[in-house]
């Protein structure tokens, strides 16, 4: 299948020594396996543009926005981008950090993919443990099995496990995957459109593939198909406090606008005020004083916007808020 179009989306944002390993990685495929790569720079200031600029590969193809738009919003415009100018059969989209393994890229295109809309990667970290963050989503409301099973097994219940990662593991029939390895055919986008930038961050990956399924497009978890994430990854308590604390209102807004998504209209009151009781007790892990403070003001903005559906709130609001209280604890001494 040497004939099928493959274009890469890279979203960047100052990790200028991230997006240099992944670009080679990227640009070792053959043309024949890849047409063109294209960069979505956020508005790096770490020497980004410039270093782009200088690239000399004709297949790089560079798009810097005037301002950080987040990951949804580069996404989005990196996704409408790569469509209008390359007008491929299918995109792979991956952060800076992501990057296909050797050999991944020619696996994908070596085979007929027009069964499915979608594609989802098996994604390892560089030391080869599985990335959970990039696990592929089975609906945990999508049957009454999967919500027992999610009841019963927490994440384990709604996302695919060790098991279906081995190198003997099938193919299998999935609802979403992460915007890392993620293959998009020209069909999936038509039926789902582009991820919304508004969400900034968090969670444009999950609301697109749910809309997807909506549509009625099928997506497929490939575990021959390797990503490699190179990110942190934390320990202990500190891996369930969300820093910096701006983050904590996209997540929460955006996690609410997914319930929404994946529960349905009926189901999705009692999943919030389920969930809402446990993000209100997570608090507790900020210290006491501004930063608790801080985390509950997020939270209650979060969970306001997300039930509203209101995706209106500027960034620079969002900083702002999570910064009152810090303000306000500096003043008083």
């Amino acid at each position: 299948m040497r004939d099928t179009s493959l274009v890469a989306l890279v979203v960047t944002y100052n990790r200028l020594s991230q997006l240099k390993t992944t670009l080679a990685r990227l640009l070792d495929a053959p043309e024949d396996v890849l047409r063109a790569v294209v960069v979505f720079d956020n508005a790096s200031d770490d020497g980004t543009a410039e270093w782009l600029a200088a690239h000399p590969d004709p297949r790089l193809d560079v798009i810097r926005s005037a301002s950080n738009t987040g990951g949804a919003g580069g996404f989005d415009a990196g996704m409408r981008a790569a469509v209008d100018r390359h007008d491929p059969d299918w995109l792979v989209l991956m952060d800076d950090d992501a990057r296909p393994a050797p050999g991944a890229l020619a696996a994908f295109v070596d085979m007929d993919r027009t069964s499915h809309a979608a594609w989802v990667s098996a994604v390892l970290y560089s030391h080869g443990d599985i990335c959970d963050m990039n696990r592929p989503l089975l609906n945990p409301f999508g049957s009454p099995t999967r919500i027992l099973a999610t009841l019963l097994r927490g994440r384990e219940g709604f996302h695919i496990g060790a098991d279906g990662y081995g190198a003997e593991a099938p193919r299998r029939e999935v609802d979403g995957g992460s915007f890392v390895g993620l293959f998009v055919s020209r069909d999936g986008i038509a039926r789902a459109g582009y991820p919304d930038g508004r969400l900034f961050i968090y969670g444009d990956d999950t609301l697109f593939s749910l809309a997807l399924r909506r549509a009625g497009g099928r997506i497929c978890f490939d575990p021959a198909l390797r990503f490699e994430h190179d990110c942190d990854t934390l320990q202990g308590d500190a891996a369930r406090r969300i820093s910096p604390l701006w983050k904590v209102y996209y997540y929460h807004r955006n996690l609410t606008l997914v319930y929404r998504a994946a529960a349905g209209p009926v189901l999705f009151w009692p999943a919030l005020a389920a969930r809402a009781l446990m993000w209100a007790w997570r608090g507790r892990r900020y210290p006491a004083g501004p930063e608790r403070r801080s985390y509950y003001r997020l939270l209650r903005m979060a969970v306001r916007d997300g039930v509203r559906r209101d995706l209106r709130l500027a960034h620079a609001d969002v900083l702002r808020a999570a910064a009152a209280d810090q303000s306000r604890s500096s003043t008083s001494r």
